[in-house]
């Protein structure tokens, strides 16, 4: 049997993580003959609640499922860890505003990235849910000096399947059916979800769905406003979906991307790419090669309009950058 791949979940006890730790006991993420170890972190007061999680996985007789372990000690969740999957964060509570988020999440992704170095295996990925995860992602890197920059990934993979299942239901098709759609930018109203490359059934989606006023004022609309309106709706914040979104991700990363295909994950950008700044951490369509490198799909073909929209999130993810420096001073 192939040697266990640890992963390391924040925030374990809340709702996403209950959608997403029966899925990766399955094997969702990694196939049906890889076995995994998870290592879950949360809060002192999280800890009851986690060992009832525990018994469920237990109940649950996964043959993948080697190990589990609680803890609410960073460095006992994130040691030999291959994957570290960061849900846990400070959400953003009534009347606050973007800056008195990533005031409050600073600290805590600085020391989990501080932990991460210290204890991690030397092969870890790591993927950052808890918002503002572009931003939780860059202050967790910067603190985190030995674990390489292009292993560093913050989610826009929910926004992406947003976008797909949109497109799909205005076009009357399967999901599957809707290709080429990436989100560029930052998990925030300014992210741009980029119907001018995408596809339907191998045709241009502007073909498909001859409409442009309707891409630019409610397509994009409601994929940035998504998560808003499922609070608005059932109370709570997207968990199943954004559970879902996880595994996506880490099969898409861990896989050799099939040519002509991409997805969506922020990285580090280096200046280099599309014209986004260097430094920041901007979601672009990517590809997973095969010696297991993660790049930005080169080439894409990006209009006057995609290019302001681009510099739209690029500006925001530049003032929460500069938030970070000033609160870090």
């Amino acid at each position: 049997m192939k040697a266990p791949i640890h992963v390391a979940v924040t925030g374990a006890a809340g709702q996403i993580a209950y959608s997403l730790l029966f899925r990766l006991a399955h094997g969702d993420a990694f196939g049906p003959e890889q076995p995994v170890v998870l290592q879950l972190l949360d809060i002192p007061q999280a800890q009851s609640a986690l060992e009832g999680v525990v018994m469920e996985l237990e109940d649950c007789a996964f043959p993948l499922l080697q190990g589990v372990t609680v803890t609410d000690d960073p460095c006992v969740a994130f040691q030999n860890a291959n994957w570290a999957i960061l849900l846990g964060g400070k959400p953003r509570g009534p009347g606050m505003e973007r800056v008195d988020v990533i005031r409050d999440n600073v600290p805590i992704f600085a020391e989990q990235g501080r932990v991460m170095n210290e204890c991690a295996s030397r092969d870890l990925r790591v993927l950052v849910v808890a918002n503002p995860c572009n931003t939780n992602a860059l202050v967790a890197m910067r603190n985190a000096p030995d674990i390489p920059r292009d292993r560093w990934f913050a989610m826009t993979r929910l926004d992406q399947n947003r976008a797909r299942a949109q497109l799909a239901k205005k076009a009357g098709v399967p999901v599957t059916a809707v290709t080429h759609l990436a989100v560029w930018g930052n998990h925030s109203p300014t992210m741009y979800p980029d119907f001018e490359n995408a596809r339907i059934n191998g045709r241009p989606a502007l073909e498909v769905i001859p409409d442009r006023a309707w891409f630019e004022e409610t397509f994009i609309r409601t994929v940035q406003q998504r998560g808003k309106v499922v609070i608005d709706a059932r109370g709570k914040s997207s968990a199943a979906s954004a559970a879902n979104a996880v595994i996506d991700h880490m099969r898409s990363v861990s896989n050799v991307t099939r040519e002509g295909e991409c997805y969506s994950g922020a990285i580090l950008s280096d200046g280099n790419t599309y014209g986004v700044p260097e430094g920041l951490m901007f979601s672009f369509p990517l590809r997973t090669l095969p010696d297991g490198s993660v790049v930005p799909v080169e080439g894409m073909t990006l209009s006057e309009y995609a290019r302001q929209k681009l510099l739209i999130s690029a500006q925001e993810l530049l003032e929460e950058r500069e938030a970070v420096d000033a609160l870090l001073k």
